[in-house]
């Protein structure tokens, strides 16, 4: 299709839309997106096998999507990880800035021009991540509350061991989009948005986590991953850690970050050896080197959690 005619210095965001099944809350997510205050953006769409009425949406966008092009895309069916893998590894993706989308929220009119706002003063050279909390909303769009509001600096120090930001809240620059690229090319992760704060914080860029929300984050018997911050979310996160599941995602996380080991800084090389010294051998040689590694979670509960996964040899 035609692009529309914008100012030659008018930066393109890329948004990437994860789609499987989504026809009950597809239509107003996209039209959250066709209402953003940024001029200029492309949709890229993975469609990963739907059989629902998704097809119907979102041939209908296609034809009617003004703000850029529209590429739609067939999945890899193999869950929304890969799928959005397929969609970062894409090297026919260029633009300015890159944003994750689900097809479930409700974007607010300024999202990406929050993120742009602070993107654009960044070094365009250093790869640079703008991420944000959640507004949890009902199926009908009733507010909810709030995901958890993190105090701590991000750094890779946190990001190897805890995700702070949900990637439909991510938007990212060409050098970060770039590393990216090349890191879910060499390798496969636990989740988009974890992958990214690890990459990103781990080369050396800069990751800015705004305590404003401006999205609305859909709270139903569907979603794949949902909010964190309720007692059942965090007992569940106990017998998780408990049963092995928090060690197995380190284990594939690591991986990840052994294959792009050239793509990182020597501190954060220092800091994943440290760590792998703390998921094996006699236990006070496994609390010094968690110690050493300066590694953190956002909370003090999200710590104690952490040294107790290390007493039990479940990190």
């Amino acid at each position: 299709m035609s692009l529309p005619r914008m100012k030659p210095d008018a930066p393109r965001t890329a948004v990437l839309l994860s789609v499987y099944n989504g026809e009950r809350f597809l239509l107003p997510q996209i039209q959250s997106l066709k209402n953003q205050t940024v001029a200029l953006i492309d949709l890229w769409i993975s469609d990963d096998g739907s059989s629902d009425g998704s097809d119907k949406i979102l041939t209908e966008t296609e034809r009617q999507w003004d703000k850029g092009a529209c590429r739609r895309l067939a999945g890899p069916r193999n869950g929304f990880a890969a799928n959005f893998r397929a969609l970062l590894a894409n090297p026919d993706i260029e633009a300015d800035y890159v944003a994750f989308c689900d097809q479930d929220d409700l974007w607010d009119e300024d999202k990406l021009a929050a993120a742009l706002a602070w993107l654009a003063g960044e070094d365009p050279n250093t790869p640079a991540l703008y991420c944000t909390r959640t507004r949890l909303i009902t199926e009908d769009g009733s507010l909810l509350g709030y995901s958890p509001l993190f105090p701590r600096t991000p750094s890779f120090q946190n990001a190897i061991l805890q995700s702070i930001a949900g990637g439909n809240t991510m938007v990212m620059n060409r050098a970060a989009h770039e590393l990216m690229r090349e890191a879910s090319r060499r390798s496969d992760f636990v989740s988009h948005d974890w992958w990214c704060y690890m990459m990103v914080t781990g080369a050396g860029g800069r990751v800015h986590y705004s305590p404003e929300a401006r999205i609305g984050y859909r709270q139903h018997g569907c979603n794949l991953v949902g909010a964190n911050s309720s007692w059942p979310a965090r007992l569940r996160r106990i017998t998780f850690l408990t049963k092995g599941g928090f060690q197995g995602w380190n284990a594939h996380n690591l991986a990840g970050l052994r294959a792009c080991w050239d793509l990182l800084t020597p501190d954060a090389r220092n800091v994943i050896e440290r760590i792998e010294q703390a998921r094996s051998g006699p236990l006070p040689r496994r609390l010094s080197a968690l110690w050493k590694s300066g590694a953190y979670r956002q909370t003090v509960y999200g710590d104690i959690g952490l040294y107790v996964g290390c007493i039990i040899n479940r990190l």
